[in-house]
């Protein structure tokens, strides 16, 4: 296991000119609160003789909006992308959504770029991979979308091998074998909602019902 990435005193000066609070700093800086902290203390600053630490500490939040604390109204994404709020209170299908719909993320496979939806649903066969596996390290050089194919050359397998013999098996579903969901999601219904496909209006027999207006 390699061990703890050591900071500077510029790499810590930078993290905390980005940031409101020593936790924050370690989560800009990609690093265990009390991995960065014992740096912290290493350095002080020049004019005032204090530590990093006991400058940057903020047990009271003073200046830190009240979503970054758990309250209130989401964050900007680009405080979640860049290490400022923590991602952990978001599902990853509202994390997928706003990445695409505010920009961050195309919709396709980064390695081939595939991007073909399926006509029944709209969906587009795409995991969110984290590079460094940690799942809440939203930084764009850290995400990426990988379609089946690629993932399962590269990374790992997409389905087990239970999932696979209840695919091919002839056989009825064991008690004890749960049936594997296809239902859409939140971020794929949100999807269809906006080009008009949520079929709400399943019951019309106007043809232009078909047709999306947005």
């Amino acid at each position: 296991m390699p061990l703890p990435k050591p900071y500077s005193k510029q790499q810590v000066l930078a993290a905390m000119a980005k940031t409101k609070s020593v936790r924050a700093a370690a989560r800009y800086l990609n690093c265990s609160y009390h991995h960065l902290k014992r740096y912290m203390k290493l350095y002080k600053d020049e004019k005032t003789g204090k530590t990093l630490f006991d400058i940057h500490k903020n047990p009271m939040g003073k200046g830190i909006p009240k979503f970054l604390r758990g309250k209130g109204k989401e964050p900007p994404l680009i405080d979640i992308i860049e290490g400022r709020a923590n991602a952990a209170s978001f599902t990853p299908e509202k994390m997928k959504y706003r990445l695409v719909t505010e920009g961050h993320l195309e919709e396709e496979c980064s390695n081939c770029k595939f991007n073909e939806r399926r006509v029944s649903d709209y969906k587009i066969p795409l995991i969110l991979h984290f590079k460094d596996k940690n799942k809440q390290n939203y930084r764009k050089e850290n995400i990426q979308f990988l379609c089946y194919n690629c993932y399962f050359l590269f990374i790992d397998s997409v389905f087990t091998e239970k999932d696979i013999e209840q695919l091919e098996d002839h056989k009825p579903l064991s008690k004890t074998t749960d049936a594997i969901n296809f239902q859409l999601d939140d971020y794929h219904l949100k999807r269809l909602n906006e080009i008009g496909l949520d079929g709400d209006n399943n019951d019309s027999d106007d043809p232009y019902d078909l047709v999306s207006y947005k």
